[in-house]
């Protein structure tokens, strides 16, 4: 595929690839050979154990990003865009796609057709409307302007009759900004295949979108892509879990032992100690042939478990961590013997989630480029007439750091209150139906219209 882009004028960034697939490592849990492969004093192989908490950090990092509802202009407008989403299983995949963002930094979704008609004249009519979602690895920027990718290619793999087949679909624009998509396959050995080469005319709007970490890439070299958030925390989550690996290591070198004099012992014939049970085969230790000494016929041994360093040594670990991915010193601690997680702590420190509502803007606009595309899809192939220029509102879930229902009351009773104040029930609606402050306006003076205002009196 390098080669095939190439050709077309097209680098694929590899070194930025290469970073990513790192990042991703550590979110997968795999094992890093030049870290987890250990070595004892004698020389024998063994493995660290992983806390995967890599995972545990872009998951609780998703969580306070997720959406509830998606409202794209009126009523069948809206439901026409939901059904879609719905289609595409977006829900789920947009949950699994912010722990990707965390992660690798950057995720994308095109627009497709499925079963769609194919004219003679070249033409595309029909078709069911599809979401394909992409990771970062899969995903190729061509063209950046302004930090804006408006040219890209996105790669998938499968298996058609038990070989390997890859498609690789290019959006490009010409000097109109009018989008062509292009969509080509190769076969296990990576060769073109020619005949199954597809290409489409498409319009002005983006058939794709981005959703990037809404941090600054300081890194070089990555234009298109996002900071992975995981890539600056990487060796906090090793000093993770070399500190897990410490205490798993006291802890299962724990049992007590007792060091004891063979003078006390009776011999199989074999010269092997005769223990009563199985408990005294773990417990006792012979020393061999001593004087018979008080001090020397057996001594208790109870290894220690460093429970204060260690964790001291994780509550460092934890707050480094938490510098790395955001939102203070706390996002990870030990307090009174239990770990607050990101969630527990931005619901109390409001202060902390500027970074936050940037990371829902990156996720707004990504969200309205989807829309923006399905409707432009259903409008050219299908014969619809939706308004692509509708405001789209999301509807974000924060259970996690505020009381939504007990703020919800509050604007209904201040609605109440000041019921001589529209703008007071204007906002409650627009809370309350998560729409703008036009739709909810007409909300409002239906509402208020006489029911009875049209009838005709009786004779």
């Amino acid at each position: 595929m390098q080669t095939y882009l190439l050709k077309k004028g097209y680098r694929t960034n590899t070194e930025a690839l290469s970073l990513i697939r790192s990042c991703d490592d550590w979110y997968a849990n795999r094992m890093i050979p030049e870290f987890h492969k250990r070595h004892t004093v004698q020389n024998v192989p063994y493995d660290l154990l992983q806390l995967n908490f890599g995972k545990r950090c872009c998951s609780d990092d998703a969580n306070l990003c997720e959406i509830l509802e998606v409202n794209s202009g009126n009523n069948g407008q809206s439901d026409f865009v939901k059904d879609v989403l719905d289609g595409s299983e977006f829900q789920t995949q947009y949950r699994k796609q912010l722990e990707k963002t965390a992660a690798d930094g950057t995720v994308a979704c095109y627009v497709r057709l499925d079963k769609a008609t194919i004219m003679k004249s070249g033409k595309v009519q029909g078709g069911q409307i599809r979401l394909n979602y992409v990771e970062a690895e899969c995903f190729v920027p061509l063209t950046v302007v302004d930090d804006i990718v408006t040219e890209a290619a996105f790669s998938g793999s499968g298996l058609e009759r038990g070989k390997k087949v890859t498609t690789l679909v290019l959006f490009t624009h010409d000097e109109n900004g009018l989008y062509t998509a292009e969509t080509a396959y190769f076969d296990e050995h990576g060769n073109v295949q020619e005949d199954r080469t597809v290409i489409l005319k498409l319009g002005d709007v983006k058939p794709f979108a981005v959703m990037r970490n809404a941090e600054v890439n300081n890194l070089d070299d990555m234009e298109g892509y996002g900071l992975p958030k995981l890539y600056n925390a990487i060796p906090i989550l090793k000093v993770l879990d070399l500190c897990f690996n410490v205490l798993f290591g006291d802890l299962d070198k724990a049992d007590k032992l007792v060091l004891i004099n063979e003078i006390l012992c009776k011999f199989d014939d074999n010269g092997r100690a005769i223990t009563p049970n199985e408990q005294v085969k773990k417990l006792f230790v012979l020393l061999g042939k001593k004087l018979p000494d008080d001090k020397e016929l057996y001594h208790e041994y109870n290894p220690e478990i460093r429970v204060d360093q260690i964790t001291k040594t994780f509550e460092l670990a934890l707050s480094l961590l938490s510098m790395m991915f955001g939102y203070g010193t706390k996002k990870y601690s030990f307090e009174n013997g239990q770990i607050k997680t990101a969630t527990e702590y931005a619901g109390e420190r409001q202060d902390m989630m500027q970074e936050l509502n940037r990371q829902r803007q990156e996720a707004i606009r990504y969200i309205q480029d989807i829309v923006r595309a399905v409707l432009w899809f259903a409008n050219t192939f299908q014969g619809d007439s939706w308004d692509i220029e509708a405001e789209v509102n999301v509807e974000f879930d924060d259970s996690y750091i505020t009381n939504k229902e007990a703020e919800l009351e509050q604007m209904r009773s201040d609605a109440v209150t000041f019921a001589d104040v529209p703008i007071f029930r204007v906002r409650y609606i627009m809370e309350r139906l998560n729409c703008d402050e036009k739709q909810a306006r007409a909300y409002l003076a239906e509402g208020q219209q006489d029911p009875d205002a049209g009838d005709e009196p009786e004779d």
